[in-house]
């Protein structure tokens, strides 16, 4: 079993809480704690606005609960009174993510029956120490460009599989391909942007936002991939159309990589498009339909090749933002500035 950062962050940040809570001699040092494993996050991003959320939705609680339990006094009654206009406005600040650390707050109050200077003072310091600690420990965070690099090989490396295939079954009109690169690939491009997209949030910038973009594009080129698979599998006959298709994508898999040479591919299919034309219309129904569906076929891998080639017109494209170049030129892999 795999122990993970959080579990590790959490064994390490509450009992360091608790320590410095006891020793500055603060009341109910333990909350320093549990306030650290509230504010543990996946990432710097989401543990920096848990901080910001539980420390504001705290420190209005303190103010609804001086206001209330020193005016109805401290009762079951006031606390229900509390409860039922400190919930709904926090829900409405959009601060719900701090609406357990305040109850932690108001039970605190609730139990001593007394708020002044003092109370407030070990609160607030509770809140600092618990939040404190867990912004602390959540600024390591473990580097995952590796998993994205082996992930992008793995996904080139079936869509490159998917184009040979393909290839194979207009050429010889059949084939024995069970598909499962179309599943799989499925799966890693899920899990690939979501890793993208937490690795964005733990660097707290845009500068891995080329590899979120690089596996979004592939995302759009698979489902057209997968829209096309029944097309070719149609396919009952083989002409000389089919077989200049299948050359074309042999040399299409084979570059399937992120560098910049969809404007190649697109040159050469808008001449065979062009030399098509000009080809002696079908003589029967079943070449019109084969011919029909390879048309159909073109015009879909066209719309696969000009997905790839906007990414590399979007990554010369400034940001739009205060003038700064858009970083995904700027911070650029090298495996993107290649081809």
């Amino acid at each position: 079993m795999k122990i993970g950062y959080r579990v590790i962050k959490t064994v390490i940040g509450m009992p360091l809480a608790m320590g410095l809570a006891e020793w500055m001699g603060l009341q109910f040092y333990v909350s320093a704690g549990m306030l650290t494993i509230l504010c543990i996050q996946p990432t710097k991003k989401r543990s920096y606005q848990t901080a910001w959320e539980r420390l504001a939705a705290c420190f209005i609680a303190m103010g609804l609960s001086f206001a209330i339990f020193e005016t109805i006094g401290y009762h079951l009654f006031s606390l229900s009174v509390l409860l039922f206009i400190l919930i709904p406005l926090l829900v409405f600040l959009n601060l719900k993510d701090g609406i357990t650390t305040s109850m932690v707050i108001i039970l605190h109050f609730f139990l001593l029956k007394n708020i002044d200077l003092k109370t407030i003072f070990n609160e607030t310091m509770l809140l600092i120490i618990g939040i404190g600690t867990a912004v602390l420990v959540n600024m390591h965070m473990p580097n995952v460009e590796k998993d994205l690099e082996r992930i992008r090989k793995e996904i080139e490396q079936n869509f490159k599989t998917i184009l040979k295939e393909f290839a194979s079954y207009l050429r010889n009109g059949n084939s024995d391909w069970d598909g499962k690169e179309i599943t799989e690939t499925s799966d890693m491009l899920k899990q690939a942007k979501e890793l993208a997209l937490k690795d964005i949030e733990n660097r707290l910038n845009d500068a891995n936002y080329s590899y979120y973009r690089y596996f979004e594009m592939r995302g759009k080129q698979f489902e057209i991939l997968e829209r096309i698979a029944p097309t070719v599998s149609s396919l009952n006959t083989c002409c000389v159309q089919g077989y200049i298709i299948a050359h074309f994508l042999d040399k299409l898999s084979d570059a399937v990589h992120p560098g910049n040479t969809a404007h190649l591919f697109l040159e050469e299919l808008e001449q065979m498009r062009a030399e098509f034309k000009k080809s002696p219309l079908p003589v029967t129904r079943e070449e019109f339909e084969t011919r029909a569906a390879l048309l159909h076929f073109l015009n879909e891998m066209r719309r696969y090749l000009l997905i790839k080639r906007d990414l590399h017109k979007e990554a010369l494209k400034p940001s739009g933002r205060k003038g700064k170049p858009f970083m995904l030129r700027k911070l650029l892999p090298r495996w993107l500035k290649s081809g």
